[in-house]
């Protein structure tokens, strides 16, 4: 199993959307990153970030609301990126293996191996794969691959406290709609939910389709993403610091961003009200820690706005603010005093104190 695995370790893709966060897998013979419609629903284009590449937005070429399937561009940038196989010819028994890759935002790279409990779980007229292995919301979009390292099924959704109980569009419904897709020959183009029809700029008039009459909506009509209250004020703040705002989205009310050495996660929190930045410096010593936790106390209490703390093995600077107390001017100079500290501060928990940088996962 740990060679196809290390494969798909460089094909999983994460995709984050101002709403969601989710998995794809990108099909180097296609040139698309397949995940699922409702990771990407509402977006034009979505972040995208691989082991092999560097994040970045991908336009969304593909929708279908029937089979909850979605294809984006690839990085054709990438010449390395492995091929995987679809096994569209595999006729899947009970109790058969598999196994459930994933790596949505802020996860690792997760490897769930299980059973197929059910190789016909039929919900809304389609034939799901019910799987036992235990699956998460993120891992939505990400591949389900058989003992011989071909692709049977796309993890759809999970049952919440469902006694890991997940499902997995079998892998010949993203074969038929990867062909009629591509026969196309477009970049824009969706299922229609009524005819079933695969249906294009030439097969639409007035967001109709002209096979049917049914509404139907292209990628390329969606409405761009405007955010409102707080998110709205955050991303100006992010965008007066010097950042690409659409590239930080990694979630609902979350940002990330990278400045210097260190790397700032920024969320808000609607029920508290509260917006937190921490910037994750560097990673504790293995030994000697105790100048390096005294050093932390006498920061923190001569810092009025800044904290540092220890998470696991993580040494953070972090940032709260009230919403009712941020505003742009304000949000502007905190933000900005935060990423300076950040840069200053790791340089001398390494160098005087021996801490280490953290390694990426």
């Amino acid at each position: 199993m740990s060679d196809f695995v290390e494969t798909y370790r460089n094909v999983i893709v994460q995709i984050a959307t101002p709403n969601s966060t989710g998995t794809g897998f990108y099909l180097r013979d296609r040139g698309l990153i397949v995940t699922n419609h409702h990771v990407v629903e509402g977006n034009r284009a979505v972040v995208v970030e691989g082991a092999k590449f560097v994040k970045r937005l991908a336009r969304v070429r593909y929708t279908d609301q029937r089979y909850d399937l979605a294809f984006l561009e690839g990085p054709s940038d990438v010449a390395e990126l492995p091929e995987v196989r679809l096994g569209v010819d595999k006729a899947l028994r009970e109790r058969d293996p598999v196994t459930a890759m994933g790596h949505p935002f802020g996860l690792k790279f997760s490897v769930k191996s299980g059973i197929v409990s059910n190789t016909r779980e039929v919900m809304n007229g389609i034939p799901y794969l019910h799987i036992d292995a235990a699956l998460n919301p993120g891992n939505s979009g990400g591949p389900l691959v058989d003992n011989d390292g071909e692709v049977v099924g796309i993890n759809t959704f999970v049952i919440r406290d469902g006694d890991n109980t997940g499902f997995s569009l079998p892998v010949n419904f993203l074969q038929e709609s990867l062909d009629g897709f591509q026969q196309l020959h477009t970049d824009n183009a969706c299922r229609c939910t009524a005819c079933l029809n695969i249906v294009t700029e030439k097969t639409v008039e007035n967001n109709l389709c002209t096979f049917c009459g049914n509404r139907v909506e292209l990628p390329s009509a969606v409405e761009e993403y405007v955010p409102s209250g707080v998110s709205r004020t955050i991303e100006s703040l992010i965008e007066k610091i010097g950042h690409d705002v659409a590239l930080s989205r990694c979630g609902p009310n979350a940002w990330e961003i990278r400045q210097g050495s260190a790397k700032i996660i920024i969320t808000y929190h609607d029920k508290s009200g509260l917006m937190s930045a921490d910037a994750v410096l560097c990673q504790l010593p293995k030994e000697n820690i105790k100048p390096l936790y005294e050093y932390l106390l006498r920061q923190n209490y001569t810092s009025e706005a800044l904290t540092l703390s220890v998470h696991d093995q993580d040494i953070i600077l972090s940032l709260l603010i009230y919403d009712r107390y941020l505003n742009e001017e304000t949000g502007q100079a905190m933000l900005k005093n935060l990423f300076e500290k950040a840069d200053h501060y790791d340089n001398i928990l390494v160098e005087q104190y021996g801490a280490t940088w953290k390694v990426e996962d």
